[in-house]
């Protein structure tokens, strides 16, 4: 069989849809990763030799700002230092997987990362949360898994879902145990939705005082 061989910029994905990539090699992704811009608006994700590249559509990166504010907003009203990485690349050549989340949180690991300008996680602590919006892709939740990320929250028709980790496999819970007495999974998307018809600010203002509210109670 005659073998093809293809630049990494003669792919071309439209946004809202994915491109797989088989029998990719850790050497070959770390080379891909080096190639990329850190501005190139995709997302990457590797799984044992299977390298998925997503270009997110604009309902998804507009889902994954303002509910990535929702929880900084939540983290400054209940006193919380934290560090948001955003879509950082998270690798581990150990367990030969990498993702690049929608949002991330460093909250009680904070201070471990802070001032470091990379992210190892053969020697640092992967992020304390991690938001996915499943509009055009499905979250990789056994990458996260086998990165040891503690949280994932995952919004997919229009509904909010978290997943917390518990003796190495995800659970699905009702409630985030950082924010135990707030019903997120219902409120989130209500502001979310709101923001698309009354405007962000007044979404994210409606959204921090009913946090102050059940904080004060």
């Amino acid at each position: 069989m005659d073998t093809i061989t293809l630049r990494f910029d003669q792919i071309i994905v439209p946004p809202g849809h994915e491109v797989w990539l088989q029998d990719i090699n850790w050497h070959t992704f770390e080379a891909i990763l080096n190639k990329l811009d850190e501005t190139r608006g995709r997302k990457l994700a590797y799984n044992g030799e299977i390298l998925e590249i997503m270009s997110p559509l604009a309902l998804h990166e507009d889902s994954k700002n303002i509910i990535g504010r929702f929880i900084e907003v939540l983290l400054e009203e209940m006193n919380l230092e934290f560090r948001a990485l955003g879509s950082t690349t998270f690798k581990n050549p150990r367990t030969g997987k990498a993702v690049e989340p929608d949002e991330c949180f460093y909250i009680e690991n904070e201070a471990v990362i802070l001032g470091k300008t990379r992210i190892d996680l053969q020697n640092d602590p992967p992020p304390d949360l991690v938001l996915e919006i499943d509009l055009s892709s499905n979250t990789h939740l056994n990458i996260y898994q086998a990165l040891g990320v503690p949280e994932v929250w995952r919004y997919a028709d229009d509904k909010l879902f978290i997943y917390v980790l518990q003796h190495g496999i995800y659970v699905q819970v009702v409630t985030s145990p950082r924010f135990s007495s707030m019903d997120l999974c219902t409120t989130i998307p209500r502001f979310l939705i709101q923001s698309r018809t009354q405007g962000r600010t007044k979404a994210i203002r409606g959204f921090r005082a009913w946090v102050k509210s059940l904080i004060t109670l």
